[in-house]
């Protein structure tokens, strides 16, 4: 195996510098580490991208400003699957889906964890509706197409951590999903890619979304609808994917436009998706557009 837990950043002191490596501390959270200010050292790795990471180099480096763990050059088309857990699907009062619904984001929604901020649009802005949605993506490392449930494991990468930044009322205006999850920047995913072989089951994963510090969603990935193994084979039926593409897997219970008072974000507030064990602590700022 190659890589454990991997991160893409921009070197303390270095800015003209994009380097990839492992934590030193294997146990670290990334995210809420480089929020708080502390120092994380990295195993900085040969290569120039996590789908050909290379091997350690015997060098070190801090964090100075962690990055997506893809290029937006990458991922393409991102896949998204709605309305995949259970209880979600009841606060949606919507029926449990026979299979994986499924809509897309363009790569332009690729975005970093904070510091960069996560941008809230004009228009989200004005119907006040950007909500959040915190989800486990999946990296696909080998070209895939036609994959079986049984094979599926074998063209994932690793594991993060994803927001489905969203503006309701666009949402619930449209029966299509694409306009209304599809803006620039709509997608932040990492910090850290994480192997498949550390997560055999993802469904052992546990999921929290928290606004301002305050828990929003919690849930286990027991309670997926569709497997990552159902998602990857529906995903690749008839189509090819290429290495680098992100399928996102949808959001527990818990969103913002379900909650009573409504829990929606601003400009200023923190969310923060972090699913445990290994992955840890995707860290968003919310900004309203200029």
């Amino acid at each position: 195996m190659g890589f454990q837990r991997i991160v893409r950043f921009i070197p303390k002191g270095d800015e003209s510098k994009i380097l990839l490596g492992e934590p030193v501390d294997a146990s670290v959270d990334v995210g809420l580490a480089v929020r708080d200010g502390k120092d994380v050292t990295v195993n900085v790795y040969s290569g120039t991208s996590v789908l050909a990471a290379g091997s350690p180099t015997g060098e070190t480096a801090v964090i100075g400003r962690v990055l997506s763990p893809l290029a937006r050059s990458e991922v393409g088309t991102i896949r998204c699957i709605g309305l995949n857990y259970k209880k979600h699907a009841e606060e949606a009062k919507m029926s449990i889906p026979d299979i994986p619904t499924l809509f897309l984001k363009p790569d332009t929604c690729l975005a970093d964890p904070a510091p960069a901020p996560t941008i809230i649009p004009k228009h989200t802005i004005a119907s006040d509706s950007a909500d959040y949605e915190s989800e486990l993506a999946i990296v696909i490392g080998k070209e895939a197409k036609n994959v079986s449930e049984a094979d599926a494991l074998d063209y994932v990468l690793g594991y993060t951590a994803c927001n489905d930044i969203s503006s309701r009322a666009s949402q619930f205006a449209q029966t299509q999903w694409c306009y209304s999850k599809g803006f620039d920047g709509a997608c932040p995913i990492g910090p850290v890619l994480v192997a498949k072989e550390v997560i055999p089951d993802a469904g052992k994963l546990h999921l929290r979304g928290l606004k301002n510090g305050k828990v929003l969603q919690d849930s286990p990935l027991t309670d997926l609808i569709f497997s990552v193994q159902q998602i990857v084979s529906f995903v690749s039926a008839g189509t090819t994917l290429q290495p680098g593409t992100i399928i996102i897997t949808g959001t527990p219970a818990g969103v913002g436009f379900a909650k009573k008072p409504q829990e929606l974000l601003h400009d200023g507030d923190e969310f923060i998706v972090e699913i445990l064990p290994h992955i840890g602590s995707l860290v968003n700022v919310m900004k309203n557009e200029e």
